[in-house]
């Protein structure tokens, strides 16, 4: 994995606002209706090209491919695993419920409208609202788990490659989901939840496998078990119940990343990508230990949300191993105000300052859009705050290498 060696390099975490015609077609996909699937698989494509263009032309080091073939970071997945059974769709639950505790009126609201905000215009309002009113597809686990997704992965490879033909990028990142996922019932397939999530990071390694053996350095994405989170016959988990669980899931992903070398693996630690107080959010201080156990060279960690941002000086008591990277999060996926260079430069080299220049890689903290439902931005912001990003880091390497 590339270094800052002569000059801060910059990347994101992955997930890039969706082109007007995949939405579409995502949306009409979701409602059941016809989609001519030869037309989408072309659209994806160029969205694909066109976003690496973009990357290109604003200066970002270390680009993804936008994870636009996805519906959503993890859910994915279920495409893409043997063994699965759809069950009845139902409606979900509230998000965030200790968040909903403290924060009833805010989060009524904001359940009612994160996911619509910054959806197209150009899309026909009331079928939009249908779309993100439909029940949650589920399912079950019904025989032991397989990775079935080879020609879904290679199609996202190929289209990758072909969009980075030409370009001249220091470095490339594919995400995948982590084995931690709970968007399927494990049934009486597995005995305990820990044999499941084995089962899931047998399944996911082929996965990670195949990214790396194509090129790319993988990134793992998810965050470990938080406050505001049940867990499976636990609906009111201890701290201490929490901490066990993420022990188990690094055990998980230590697993589903055997035999991968370390410097082709980023880890994207994530505290929830929502515009909310984040006021559950468990300090980095509290899980630094544990994550700092994933088989990961990189790290990519939020340090731009106001929650998280004083967290620099973890760096002070904790080391950072020897041959690790951070990747801090030192533009806002969440807010349509765009960071001054000058403030991301001052985030940078705070980090700097704690780790060492070579040890950072600049980055924001979460992806604009996990799901083609909930762009988080407004697109234009979107490139403009990464045009920032590189701004920064360019304001940054003049003063740590001068």
């Amino acid at each position: 994995m590339k270094r800052s060696t002569d000059r801060i390099l910059t990347t994101h975490v992955g997930s890039l606002i969706r082109p007007l015609n995949v939405l579409e077609g995502m949306m009409n996909k979701v409602l059941g209706e016809p989609v001519d699937e030869a037309q989408f698989q072309r659209d994806v494509a160029q969205g694909v090209a066109d976003v690496v263009a973009k990357q290109a032309e604003i200066g970002i080091d270390i680009p993804s491919d936008g994870e636009i073939s996805k519906p959503s970071f993890h859910n994915y997945v279920v495409e893409r695993l043997g063994g699965l059974e759809r069950l009845p769709a139902r409606n979900g639950g509230a998000y965030y419920g200790l968040l909903t505790e403290e924060f009833p009126g805010f989060m009524k609201q904001y359940n009612a409208m994160y996911k619509s905000m910054w959806m197209a215009p150009e899309l026909p309002a009331e079928k939009v609202q249908k779309a993100l009113a439909a029940p949650l597809p589920r399912c079950r686990v019904a025989a032991p788990l397989t990775y079935v997704g080879q020609d879904a992965l290679q199609t996202d490879i190929d289209n990758y490659k072909a969009a980075l033909a030409g370009k001249d990028f220091v470095e490339t990142f594919m995400p995948s989901a982590t084995p931690a996922r709970d968007d399927a019932d494990s049934g009486d397939v597995y005995p305990n939840e820990s044999a499941y999530l084995y089962a899931l990071a047998d399944a996911m390694h082929v996965e990670y496998k195949a990214i790396v053996d194509a090129g790319f350095i993988v990134q793992l994405d998810l965050g470990l078990p938080a406050r505001n989170q049940v867990l499976p016959g636990n609906p009111n988990p201890t701290p201490e119940d929490l901490r066990r669980a993420s022990e188990r899931q690094v055990e998980a992903y230590n697993h589903a990343l055997r035999g991968i070398p370390e410097d082709r693996v980023r880890y994207h630690m994530c505290w929830g990508s929502m515009n909310t107080p984040h006021t559950t959010d468990v300090p980095l201080r509290e899980v630094i230990d544990i994550i700092l156990k994933i088989k990961a060279q990189a790290y990519v960690i939020e340090g731009a949300n106001p929650r998280h941002e004083h967290e620099w000086t973890v760096w002070k008591d904790v080391k950072l191993p020897d041959g690790k990277i951070l990747v801090p999060g030192v533009i806002s996926h969440q807010t349509n105000v765009v960071e001054h260079p000058e403030l991301v430069a001052m985030r940078i080299e705070n980090y700097a300052s704690v780790v060492g220049r070579e040890n950072v890689i600049a980055g924001t903290d979460c992806g604009f859009s996990q799901g083609w439902n909930m762009a988080r931005v407004h697109p234009e912001v979107q490139w403009a705050k990464l045009s920032a990003l590189v701004e920064g880091a360019a304001l940054a390497s003049t003063r740590l290498w001068r």
